[in-house]
């Protein structure tokens, strides 16, 4: 009877070291917490800062969290306008994305979160009750530039063993991103579902490839349009990319059933593959493109010394917003197209070089293509 009091005793002494043992836990809490109103309440626990600012392409400036007893960090912005936002925590000057957030802006440059308003009506890229296509994460191999990762969209009804073919889209992201930004950011795929269940879009298939060089090309050499670049993955494009897209997806291979897009620095490298290959593209929509006007004629001596251009060129369209920083050298360059009488159409939006407009540059083109 002793011996079990004791045993009973050093049990429950055990158990209270285990319970006095166990870290103190932080306070619970969500991050961010969409309100009613359209007003987000966004959370960051960080009990040794000393100043935590919220920072996001919903703001007119960034905005100081006050701190808590328990060292939780909270603000709660003004009502925002249903879309899909990066944002992020500044702690003490160091940028961090929401730990609390799964949702992740993929990029090699910056660390932030997403936040989505979804609004009372729904947006190009919400997510409806129609068919869905497919996003499938990919690998080729590049002898120069080793294994690379690429993303494939296929429509609604897509079969690989059936006899149907589609026209192809090749989508590229800006610098910095990955090629998990289109979707994950700019939801691509989520795009066409709806597109393409309202009727107001072709089933296309969407590839989306990393447009980095590297490591023949440094993650720090600058822009994607930086003419080293270019040249490497123009062959990385020509010799490999397209070349297993055509042999393992049931695309068209013909020109007219090609068109190639892309943002920023990918923008650049859209309107450098896209107009100086007119033989295999008719296609070619560039969203805020990345250029430099010193390298107007270089970039594109080719496509400039082609005769007949507009007859080559189903569609060369052009996005920029009125506040992005390349305002000024796209208008240029469209003035240099009318100069050459290119023909194009152009789309001038509000906003700035923001993932927010390339959005509404996709669903525009999408509707426009392989018509």
């Amino acid at each position: 009877m002793k011996t079990k009091k004791l045993l009973v005793f050093a049990l429950l002494i055990g158990i209270c070291q285990m319970v006095f043992a166990q870290p103190q836990r932080g306070p619970v809490f969500d991050s961010p917490i969409v309100n009613k109103d359209n007003t987000i309440t966004f959370n960051f626990l960080a009990p040794k800062a000393n100043e935590v600012i919220l920072s996001g392409q919903f703001l007119k400036s960034p905005l100081p969290m006050t701190k808590s007893a328990e060292g939780l960090w909270t603000v709660t912005t003004p009502a925002v306008k249903p879309d899909m936002y990066p944002y992020a925590f500044q702690v003490d000057g160091i940028q961090v994305a929401d730990p609390k957030n799964a949702n992740m802006f993929p990029n090699e440059g910056f660390q932030n979160s997403i936040v989505e308003i979804t609004g009372s009506a729904p947006l190009v890229h919400t997510v409806q009750n129609v068919p869905h296509g497919t996003v499938s994460y990919e690998s080729y191999y590049s002898a120069e530039l080793g294994t690379r990762p690429l993303l494939v969209y296929t429509p609604p009804g897509y079969n690989a063993k059936d006899k149907t073919t589609y026209p192809v889209l090749y989508l590229f992201h800006g610098t910095t991103d990955t090629e998990e930004t289109w979707t994950k950011v700019g939801r691509a795929n989520v795009i066409l579902d709806n597109l393409i269940a309202q009727g107001k879009a072709k089933p296309m298939i969407i590839v989306m490839p990393y447009g980095r060089a590297y490591p023949t090309i440094s993650k720090s050499s600058g822009s994607l349009r930086n003419w080293d670049n270019l040249q490497e993955f123009k062959k990385d494009f020509f010799g490999n990319i397209m070349p297993f897209v055509e042999k393992k997806y049931k695309v068209k291979n013909d020109k007219d059933s090609r068109a190639v897009a892309g943002f920023s620095g990918g923008g650049g490298t859209t309107l450098f593959l896209g107009l100086n290959n007119l033989d295999k593209f008719s296609y070619v929509c560039g969203f805020a493109a990345g250029m430099l006007e010193n390298e107007f004629e270089r970039n594109n001596a080719d496509f400039f010394a082609t005769p007949d251009v507009n007859k080559k060129l189903k569609l060369l369209w052009l996005g920029v917003g009125k506040d992005d920083g390349l305002y000024n050298v796209n208008m240029k360059f469209m003035d240099v197209l009318k100069g050459k009488n290119i023909k194009y159409e152009s789309f001038i939006s509000d906003g700035g070089h923001t993932w927010m407009n390339c959005k509404l540059y996709l669903s525009s083109i999408a509707q426009k293509l392989f018509k």
